[in-house]
């Protein structure tokens, strides 16, 4: 697994939100984006996802562009600020639901992922119901339960107290022993030096340095 980025930039009401970024990126490797606030890391993310449309540049994955050979990301488990889930439905419903999308998985596979992050995939309560650390367990189950090559994780340690902290790194070791591309942006400096081959610094919405 292979994803290229190639000089993209991204403007949006006049307002430069990505700037000429490049980034090579290998499966089997975890790779950390750190920047303050409004530095342009989620940006990044929905651009290399595909849930945003570049204005210039070129993202490809296994020599496949997006929105040219491909739509979006293919085989990709996403978290991103303000995920989308349903707060009337339990999380086991939301998650059969959006697993609907690729018929790749059952029930069991999903009731596997919750299990996986600490929550018991039979709880009757609803999303509404749960507490943030929840939430945020939710969301990692539902971007991990399809096995992905690809994982995009935005703050994936939001809001969890030290257990879930210490078990969510620990899943992100096991995709990575797994294969998984693995792409974190966090304020939580010690999931970067802990997690990550690789670390990038982000200022004004471009990618200023590698830091070794």
């Amino acid at each position: 697994m292979e994803l290229l980025v190639k000089n993209i930039s991204k403007t949006i009401r006049n307002r430069k939100i990505l700037i000429n970024n490049s980034l090579s990126l290998e499966g089997g490797h975890v790779y950390g984006i750190v920047g303050r606030n409004g530095s342009g890391k989620t940006m990044l993310f929905r651009a290399i996802s595909g849930l945003m449309k570049i204005d210039s540049g070129e993202i490809s994955c296994d020599g496949k562009i997006l929105h040219r050979d491909i739509p979006i990301l293919p085989n990709t488990g996403i978290i991103l600020e303000n995920a989308g889930l349903y707060p009337e439905f339990t999380g086991m419903k939301n998650l059969k639901l959006l697993a609907q999308i690729n018929s790749k998985i059952g029930d069991n596979e999903i009731a596997e992922a919750i299990s996986r992050v600490g929550l018991d995939p039979y709880d009757k309560r609803i999303i509404k119901k749960y507490s943030l650390g929840m939430k945020q367990r939710i969301v990692l189950a539902q971007a991990i339960m399809e096995k992905p090559d690809i994982l995009l994780l935005d703050e994936p340690t939001n809001a969890l107290d030290n257990a879930g902290v210490e078990l969510i790194r620990k899943i992100i070791r096991e995709e990575k022993e797994r294969g998984a591309l693995i792409l974190i942006a966090s304020h939580n400096k010690e999931d970067i030096q802990l997690l990550a081959d690789q670390v990038y610094f982000m200022n004004n919405g471009q990618i200023m340095n590698k830091v070794v």
